[in-house]
């Protein structure tokens, strides 16, 4: 087994690769083992072969060739570590590496295969208690290099069985492949002491027929967010701050055959002519995904996951998230059909609290959502989902937000709910608001109510129409009556931390009324924001409306408290 490093020419490692076969192919055909880019690479462009005396690099007819050590060859070998390979507008550096020896080097000491195994951990050792990250990591290597062994050994086993994988459902593909995989790691005679053979065949199937590495994570319910730098790089989010995981993917290969599980179903796709998508796991779960030659580290994977279980305004409540009486003015509201648009920073929460927000909804009404990827859970009866689809490889086909937003008006919609208005949306769900849709509901990003302000301003310019800037204002004073704010801090809590209503233009300015803040008072011993919510004392000018129109309202939630008892009563928060 060998280790190839691909680096550019100024010296930035692009890819790694293991290849536990004697044969290496390298090339700018996709099925190679090491793809490269470009066009002074041939199609199979080179091999790399592993004989006894080293490994060898021989040159397959290409045009371009390769340099060894500023030489052009057809043949080098043995190759060592102070070697420098050119192909194209790359370089190699090719390491040897004995499967039987891979325990044996840990940072820098070097010991003997058999006083490694006298200090490995014992079959029965469960990964997630080793002592020390160096130990994690030497085993994390070690069980890597023998899943490229018995991947490789699955692919030609399932392809000389003849099995076509397309026409098989998922069940039935993790089936063969689990009984393949079992059967694969029983014939192999010189598998380590220290490899657990039933995690090894775990690890396998994950990566076969699965997320590999990311299905651990995805299971862990207080981790929120996972982000792929790399093959071996990962790092989730759990309790609000960034951790490290110490497992990683085999190689780049198998970071695309995630990315490529994933998008398939939605009908999407992601190669060198579309290299960024967004998608998302049958959960909800928002994934983004990006590889080279975009992605300079190497296929790269960002997932934000949904909560199993649907949150409830409650769940908001003991979070810390937002204080009842907020949650009842914004019920509230909803309720008497304002059009509400939550504002934020980018993963502060708005999408949840929309998914919040859309609970209060009556069942009564048709709701129509519209979403780039699919991602809000409403449970009203009357609810039709719209998805945007990017275009095709001949690049048509393209279905935008905006046109779909245009398209819902005409499908007597009482609510319109847009996941995130980020361009000349904005335009056409303000005259939605403006033409009778009542109640609707979307996302912005921004970091303070004002800011939501003068960012839909901005968007509406994006949608092409020449319109005067005292006309959008007047459009967005009259479209938009409540915004919420909710802010991400530092320590990773999410918080409302205001709600503003929108009262008018007055001159050239669209004029807001606070009705509710979130008044920070430092940090508290476990490094949480402490703070209290408090409403400001206005009342807002449809509450009034409501009450002379004799329906029941409690205006005791806008009372300021004393400053004393609001400390004590939201010492909590």
């Amino acid at each position: 087994m060998f280790e190839i490093q691909v680096s550019s020419k100024k010296g930035k490692v692009l890819q790694k690769a293991h290849c536990a076969n004697e044969k290496c192919r390298i090339g700018r055909d996709r099925d190679n083992m090491i793809v490269l880019q470009g066009r002074k690479v041939c199609g199979v462009h080179a091999w790399l072969l592993e004989k006894e005396e080293g490994v060898f690099i021989e040159d397959n007819s290409s045009k371009t060739g390769i340099i060894v050590n500023g030489t052009r060859v057809s043949s080098h070998g043995p190759i060592t570590v102070e070697d420098s390979i050119t192909i194209g507008d790359y370089l190699l550096r090719v390491t040897c590496k004995r499967v039987q020896n891979s325990v044996v080097a840990v940072g820098a000491s070097v010991k003997t295969e058999n006083e490694a195994r006298e200090s490995a951990p014992s079959v029965s050792t469960d990964l997630a208690r080793l002592d020390t990250e160096g130990q994690i990591a030497e085993m994390d290597q070690l069980y890597a290099g023998w899943r490229i062994i018995v991947r490789d050994k699955l692919v030609k086993l399932l392809d000389l069985r003849r099995i076509d994988v397309n026409k098989l459902s998922d069940a039935e593909l993790r089936a063969i492949t689990s009984k393949a995989i079992e059967k694969i790691i029983a014939d192999i005679d010189d598998l380590p002491n220290d490899i657990d053979q039933a995690e090894l065949a775990r690890q396998s199937l994950a990566e076969a027929v699965g997320l590999g590495p990311l299905e651990e994570l995805l299971g862990d319910d207080s981790i929120t967010e996972i982000m792929v730098n790399s093959a071996d790089q990962i790092f989730f989010e759990q309790n609000g701050r960034l951790k490290k995981s110490h497992i990683t993917f085999t190689d780049d290969r198998a970071v695309i055959s995630a990315i490529e599980r994933i998008v398939a179903p939605l009908g999407r796709r992601i190669d060198e002519s579309s290299p960024m998508v967004d998608a998302r796991l049958p959960d909800g779960s928002r994934v983004n995904a990006i590889i080279p030659p975009l992605a300079l580290k190497g296929p790269s994977i960002t997932i934000r996951k949904f909560a199993k279980e649907r949150l409830r305004a409650q769940n908001l409540i003991d979070f810390g998230s937002v204080s009842p009486s907020m949650i009842n003015f914004i019920e509230m509201s909803v309720k008497a059909k304002r059009n509400v648009v939550i504002s934020g920073g980018t993963g502060s929460g708005k999408t949840t609290l929309l998914n919040v927000l859309s609970n209060f909804i009556p069942e009564s009404e048709r709701i129509i959502t519209v979403e780039d990827a699919a991602e809000l859970s409403l449970i009203q009866p009357n609810l039709v989902g719209l998805e945007a689809r990017p275009a095709n490889q001949e690049g048509k086909g393209l279905v935008s937000i905006r046109d779909l937003v245009k398209n819902c008006l005409r499908m007597r919609p009482d609510r319109i709910v847009v996941g995130e208005c980020r361009a000349g949306e904005a335009l056409d769900m303000l005259q939605a608001m403006n033409t009778g849709h009542d109640g609707s509901l979307t996302t912005i990003h921004a970091n303070s109510p004002r800011d939501c302000i003068s960012r839909l301003e901005v968007l509406v310019m994006m949608s092409g129409i020449e319109m005067p800037l005292t006309a959008i204002r007047e459009q967005v004073a009259s479209a938009v009556n409540i915004i919420v704010q909710q802010t991400r801090f530092s320590c990773g809590s999410r918080k409302v931390t205001s709600i503003a209503e929108v009262t008018g233009l007055e001159g050239n300015t669209v004029q807001l009324a606070e009705i509710f803040r979130f008044r920070q008072r430092g940090y508290g011993s476990d490094g949480k924001v402490k703070g209290v919510f408090e409403p400001t004392g206005l009342i807002p000018e449809f509450y009034e409306r409501l009450a002379d129109q004799g329906t029941h309202v409690d205006l005791s939630i806008f009372e300021k408290a004393p400053k004393t008892d609001m400390a004590a009563d939201h010492s909590h928060v």
